[in-house]
């Protein structure tokens, strides 16, 4: 059964950072990519960052472009999102998935067909 196993999150004031790691188990780390998703209470979950882990290729929400770096260790089977100068607004649940087989990056939910359990981020004011 394959597993996505988050740590990291916790409680950080606002422009600090913190890094967020997601291993994986019995999931071939070939032509897929991995992302970071969000979600907030009432809301939908929304991409964050995502990464093709056969040539390293990365996208990310506008929210976070230029502060959050998506980032791979293939030996590991590790995926990191590196966040800096986080915000209130970063406040949230953050999900690691792995999509289905996929030369190229996919960043849609749907995509996604493994996901980890979450890991709160509080950012505080």
């Amino acid at each position: 059964q394959v597993q996505l196993v988050e740590s990291g999150g916790g409680v950080v004031q606002a422009g600090g950072s913190l890094r967020l790691s997601c291993t994986t188990s019995r999931l071939t780390f070939g032509n897929r990519s991995m992302g970071w998703f969000r979600q907030t209470p009432g809301k939908e979950r929304e991409f964050v960052a995502g990464i093709a882990l056969n040539d390293g290729g990365t996208s990310y929400a506008d929210s976070v472009k230029g502060r959050f770096t998506i980032s791979r260790e293939i030996a590991k089977n590790t995926v990191y999102l590196q966040m800096n100068m986080v915000k209130p607004e970063d406040t949230a649940v953050y999900y690691c998935a792995a999509s289905r087989i996929s030369r190229n990056l996919v960043i849609t939910l749907g995509d996604y067909g493994y996901w980890g359990q979450g890991t709160q981020v509080t950012v505080s004011s």
